[in-house]
């Protein structure tokens, strides 16, 4: 259905997010009982953002805790072979424009703009919460 990502400051990811294209569909501030019982902490009050791609097919939830404190992964940004989920990819039309759009939102290239063959430009950008961001500009 989505992907969700924990951010610790939430106007900035919408920035980053929407600089890619993405737009907000709707937000909300949740809390009580059930989100206490479904999350395994008591207490948590989160405000969260979905946000869905140009084509309207995929889903983004961007969440920020109020309550309780955010808790830090080591290492901080984890390097690419780390065990767990890995990227979220996303299709653009110019990785170069998309490459600056997201170092204007506080975006950090882990590695190099590369071609695969003469299919695809690839990279892999450091985005919001140290998450993992690829894109992928088709040349065909």
């Amino acid at each position: 259905d989505h992907i969700s990502v924990v951010v610790e400051d939430l106007a900035a990811a919408i920035a980053f997010f929407t600089a890619l294209g993405m737009t907000v569909e709707g937000e909300a501030r949740v809390e009580g009982d059930w989100v206490d019982r479904v999350n395994g902490i008591a207490g948590v009050q989160v405000a969260i953002v979905m946000m869905h791609t140009p084509d309207g097919h995929g889903k983004l939830e961007l969440t920020k805790f109020r309550n309780p404190p955010l808790v830090a992964s080591e290492p901080a940004s984890p390097p690419p072979n780390t065990l767990g989920l890995r990227s979220i990819m996303f299709a653009v039309e110019s990785v170069d424009d998309a490459v600056a759009r997201l170092l204007a939102h506080g975006g950090e290239l882990i590695g190099e703009v590369v071609q695969y063959e003469e299919l695809y430009r690839l990279c892999y950008m450091r985005g919001p919460g140290g998450i993992i961001v690829a894109l992928a500009e088709e040349l065909f």
